[in-house]
């Protein structure tokens, strides 16, 4: 399961989101069925970063979200994000490259 967000920080707080973004990297690579998590940022907008994950399951991406160290990053989206979350989810068709 891949999911990818696309985050827009509000005027001014691109730097401060990705602080509170770079936070989550560690502690949800750790996870149990975490298969890898990058954080990206934009190189024609500083105030846009993407996060790209994929989990072993959707259970393990589910759970993801209810960890709380993601639960501390929800409670901060409303002051630091601008708009809604661009969350969107994706299955692997072809063969892993591995």
């Amino acid at each position: 399961m891949t999911n990818i967000a696309f985050i827009k920080a509000k005027s001014g707080l691109g730097d401060e989101l990705g602080r509170r973004l770079t936070d989550l990297v560690e502690p949800s690579r750790e996870e149990a069925g975490c298969i890898n998590y990058d954080l990206h940022r934009s190189e024609t907008d500083p105030d846009l970063w993407c996060v790209y994950e994929n989990c072993c399951t959707a259970e393990d991406l589910a759970q993801h979200f209810d960890l709380p160290h993601m639960q501390t990053f929800a409670a901060e989206v409303p002051r630091l994000v601008e708009g809604d979350l661009d969350l969107r989810r994706f299955r692997m068709v072809s063969s892993p490259a591995w």
